[in-house]
């Protein structure tokens, strides 16, 4: 009895924990200023891990190109936010 209570506990929080982080992902904003310099401080971490990863497992040019692709997010993100920004203060 002790055993299927517990696995029944389990099973639903788990249950929840799944419908609760689609909510908290929703509940970021992304599209203001703050959130797009946020973003791309994640883009230049993304970019670390992904690279280093490639690199450590030997494979430079890949750890390389993934590098990059990340870094030009991130640079874009923070575009954005600075655009967003600059209009909010002039306007």
């Amino acid at each position: 009895m002790k055993t299927s209570t517990s696995k029944f506990l389990m099973a639903f929080a788990m249950a929840m924990s799944f419908v609760v982080t689609p909510a908290a992902a929703l509940a970021q904003n992304s599209n203001s200023s703050t959130g797009q310099m946020k973003e791309s401080g994640n883009e230049v971490k993304k970019a670390g891990t992904s690279g280093a990863h490639d690199v450590k497992h030997g494979r430079i040019v890949r750890g390389g190109k993934h590098f990059g692709r990340h870094m030009g997010r991130a640079g874009k993100h923070f575009g954005r936010g600075t655009k967003k920004a600059v209009k909010h203060v002039i306007s």
